[in-house]
């Protein structure tokens, strides 16, 4: 009776593997964690084996739960633009939040242009694609890449393992910066840049497709069957959104975690600097999408900075704030900014502290400061995409009354609560359900299997406009200190 299908999320922390019903009903969850490395100040290094030990662990305690017979298929969702390298002198693994490769992004936007890397991957430079990476490799261990049998994202790294095949998603190979945007295939100058050769890479096949079956010795090490369908999936962005039931025109996605993601559908390419334009996790179109590195974890930095006892105390007094936070205004650049400007030496900035200004106010400001860049950061989505009509919102972030309050307020729309707590990996599930045939569609799947908003936020009339004219000020921000976080950096 093959009735539950298996999604994979491989984050930054931890492998989850969850069995969903056909409904999307969550029917067992097994999650295992791995540590990080941080080697020197700005890189950031995980031991691939360390992710394969905790998908065998995680896999097996579900198969144990449920019955590995019962199991349909897998699909994986996993952390973006982390790469590893195929081969038997070592693993070199550099993850999406490594800084190393910052030199490297100068010199190939030099020597390519910044538009055409843009145009050609839907990406501005930035150090977050694997392409920098790569390049600081071939230049600081040109051995690795040298002895490497093949460049895998993490996605490819676990059809690897579970089928022997070198396969991986056009959704999950294309957030590493080497994928032609427009035609889906590796991009000859990019992957030469990398350092790379084509044989280097992985065969590419569309989000939803199969890459192969389990292999004995993998079905052995899982309690799964071999043979069972491992299925394309893609990254856990794009697979979040999916998960939250945004698959097509008319919705978008906020992911309020410790960074902010947030992602609008569009039918055609688009690129440009107020974006990421990434494949869709359903095959069909793009995903537009902005990132603000710090989110909620500035909530964890103003509680620990200002000694609260907790955030549910400091955001209980900040509601007692009004809005404005009595002029005081907050830039959430802790580290950096990617859309719209991609500026590495960009900060944090305070603006208008007095002596009257407490904690309570610092909190409202900060969460004021991510709903304004947020804000600004959707318009420039919507002007290619139209107005959504609905914003899903989910995330450790959604749990938060202020902050979903100041958000509807100043995106001046109503915001749905999505109740899915693991929308990556539900995401993932919706893929193989398809694709063994349960739906037609990984559209239909999301239609079928996404979980109806838990509840809604609306604006407040009476506070948009105070909203928008600060909102207007904020936007100068940035401008006006950038040169100061410049002159900082290089000091």
């Amino acid at each position: 009776m093959d009735d539950v299908v298996i999604g994979i999320d491989a984050s930054t922390t931890a492998v989850k593997a969850i069995a969903f019903a056909r409904n999307g009903a969550e029917l067992f969850q097994a999650r295992e964690t791995y540590p990080l490395s941080n080697p020197a100040p700005g890189h950031f290094e995980q031991d691939a084996e360390h992710w394969w030990t905790a998908l065998l662990a995680a896999v097996k305690q579900v198969a144990g739960k449920v019955g590995g017979s019962r199991v349909a298929a897998i699909s994986i969702a996993h952390q973006r633009e982390t790469f590893t390298l195929i081969d038997a002198a070592g693993k070199p693994l550099i993850l999406w939040l490594d800084e190393r490769a910052r030199p490297q992004v100068a010199r190939l936007s030099a020597e390519l242009g910044r538009e055409a890397i843009r145009d050609w991957s839907g990406k501005p430079p930035d150090p977050t694609p694997a392409l920098y990476a790569l390049a600081w490799l071939a230049e600081h261990r040109p051995q690795a890449l040298g002895q490497a049998a093949a460049l895998v994202d993490v996605h490819g790294f676990f059809v690897h393992r579970l089928t022997g095949r070198l396969v991986t998603s056009t959704a999950s190979a294309d957030p590493l910066g080497l994928l032609d945007i427009k035609t889906g295939t590796w991009h000859p100058r990019l992957v030469e840049a990398a350092g790379l050769r084509p044989e280097h890479l992985p065969e590419l096949v569309g989000p939803g497709e199969i890459c192969g079956g389990l292999s004995e010795s993998a079905a052995a090490l899982t309690g799964l069957q071999a043979g069972t369908p491992i299925i394309a999936g893609a990254g856990d962005g794009q697979a979040m959104g999916l998960g939250m039931g945004v698959y097509g025109p008319g919705k978008s996605y906020l992911s309020l975690g410790s960074g902010v993601v947030s992602g609008n559908y569009a039918g055609a390419v688009a690129t440009s600097d107020a974006f990421r334009t990434l494949v869709s996790p359903t095959g069909s179109g793009f995903m537009l999408e902005t990132v603000l590195r710090s989110g909620m974890q500035l909530v964890d930095w103003i509680v620990r900075t200002t000694g609260a006892p907790s955030a549910a105390i400091l955001e209980k007094a900040a509601m007692e704030v009004p809005a404005g936070s009595d002029g005081l205004l907050v830039m959430p650049y802790w580290a950096g900014v990617m859309s719209p400007y991609w500026d590495g030496a960009a900060r944090g900035a305070i603006v208008g502290l007095s002596l009257d200004h407490e904690p309570r106010h610092l909190f409202r400001a900060v969460l004021e400061g991510i709903a304004f860049e947020q804000a600004i950061a959707t318009a420039a989505m919507e002007e290619r995409t139209g107005k959504a009509e609905a914003m899903i919102a989910a995330g450790g972030g959604a749990n938060s009354t202020l902050l979903m309050r100041i958000m509807a307020n100043v995106l001046e729309r109503p915001l749905s609560v999505s109740p899915v707590n693991e929308a990556a990996a539900l995401g993932a599930a919706m893929l193989a359900a398809s694709a063994v045939g349960w739906f037609a569609s990984p559209e239909d799947a999301a239609m079928a299997m996404a979980a109806p908003p838990a509840r809604r936020v609306d604006p407040v009339d009476a506070l948009v406009p105070a909203y928008r004219a600060r909102k207007a000020i904020y936007r100068d921000l940035y401008h006006a200190t950038r040169d100061i976080h410049a002159r900082l950096g290089a000091a």
